[in-house]
């Protein structure tokens, strides 16, 4: 059971590691630095209590330790019970949300394996909007995807708003990183999966008719300028999502959940 501490002083070094949450250079999620992964939230810190991100300090307010009450059953680490202007001095803004969990980062997984075990999965490539990447993970979980795979020039998925954009959701949907790309898809397709990719271009075949693979990737690319020409080479078919006149393209995490829908609905 989390032990509680009360703590009144903003500068009390075993705050440090929720301090300075919107700092640029001194965040304590930056993977270059402490590297720890921050969970905001009663839910979130829920989900990462049932995670292989375990944590190892909770900041929060009486309010929402209660709330967590029977979920800090699941660990010893210490609970610093503050109050909200406290709170505010050390992460260096107001947070409505009113409690936070830190976890260290666990090492990363391997993607053959986590492919392995999964029937759909997402390939992103210069997705480098926390905002996108969180609401990937979350449509991912709702939608019955089972992992993500990051390709070049992805933005850290385990930043403090991927996360929370998520809804905890990263620190529950399996993810690894392809270290050669695009050649690794190469490694998805021995192991039995159709590459998707994703694009705009009125050519493609609809993404209804495209995916005919038991085990599917969807490659899917950064805002505005999508899947470079080479990552689509690589691909086994290009798909479109049919849109509207007058229209080109939808929103990274949209598409995203629009492909994981379809596979839905495939399946019955």
């Amino acid at each position: 059971m989390a032990h509680i501490i009360d703590i009144d002083d903003p500068a009390d070094s075993r705050l440090d590691d929720f301090r300075d949450l919107n700092s640029v250079d001194r965040r304590p999620d930056l993977p270059e630095g402490k590297g720890l992964v921050i969970a905001e939230g009663v839910l979130v810190v829920q989900r990462m209590l049932r995670s292989r991100f375990t944590p190892f300090a909770f900041l929060g307010v009486d309010r929402r330790r209660a709330e967590l009450d029977a979920d800090l059953g699941l660990s010893d680490a210490p609970f610093y019970r503050t109050s909200a202007e406290v709170m505010a001095d050390v992460v260096g803004f107001h947070l409505n949300r009113g409690v936070l969990a830190a976890a260290y980062r666990p090492p990363s997984l391997d993607p053959v394996q986590v492919a392995d075990e999964a029937r759909t999965i997402a390939v992103l490539e210069g997705v480098n909007d926390h905002e996108n990447i969180g609401s990937i993970f979350r449509n991912a979980a709702g939608l019955g995807a089972d992992a993500i795979l990051f390709g070049a020039r992805c933005a850290d998925p385990l930043y403090r708003r991927a996360v929370r954009v998520s809804m905890g959701h990263v620190l529950r949907v399996p993810f690894a990183s392809l270290s050669a790309w695009p050649a690794d898809l190469d490694l998805l397709r021995e192991i039995g999966f159709q590459i998707v990719a994703l694009t705009p271009d009125p050519t493609a075949q609809p993404l209804a008719s495209a995916m005919t693979g038991e085990r599917v990737a969807l490659l899917l690319g950064a805002e505005g300028p999508g899947l470079i020409e080479h990552t689509m080479r690589q691909a086994d078919v290009r798909a479109r999502i049919p849109m509207a006149p007058g229209t080109d393209s939808l929103n990274v995490a949209t598409a995203a959940a629009m492909a994981f829908y379809e596979r839905v609905r495939m399946a019955g």
